[in-house]
């Protein structure tokens, strides 16, 4: 049985490995000063285990937008391949949503690359509608 929760913020250290995985062209250094300036905007990070082992992660921000509402947004969700495929990810989603809904959340918005096949096929088998696309304009 896998267990779901908040990773404490003294803990974040153990996550980085995890986010190495989807972003394995930007240094660590880099990654840690991100962190530091998201954990001053309501950023927290949920963590998959198996028994104490990290398994498994996703940032979440609430968030509250004219067109949607207060909705809850997964960020960087990871599983560690080794456990792809068996469930990991449907119930760290199930926790965020629960979790939302107990923040008084009205919705769960996210983004995914086009190239993820993958990850879209998941989305959409967790309920996700593909509603619109996502720009980006480096400056």
């Amino acid at each position: 049985m896998y267990t779901i929760k908040i990773i404490p913020k003294d803990e974040l250290e153990s996550i980085f490995p995890l986010v190495k995985l989807l972003n394995p062209d930007t240094e660590e250094k880099i990654l840690r000063e991100r962190l530091d300036d998201m954990l001053q905007r309501n950023y927290e990070c949920i963590g998959a285990y198996d028994n104490e082992k990290l398994i498994g992660i996703s940032g979440i921000w609430i968030l509250n937008k004219l067109y949607v509402g207060k909705h809850i947004e997964p960020d960087n969700v990871i599983i560690d391949p080794a456990y792809r495929g068996k469930g990991v990810g449907e119930k760290l989603i199930q926790w965020i949503c629960d979790y939302g809904k107990t923040q008084g959340c009205i919705a769960s918005e996210l983004n995914c690359y086009l190239q993820n096949e993958k990850g879209i096929e998941f989305w959409k088998n967790q309920g996700y509608k593909i509603l619109g696309y996502h720009f980006q304009k480096q400056l």
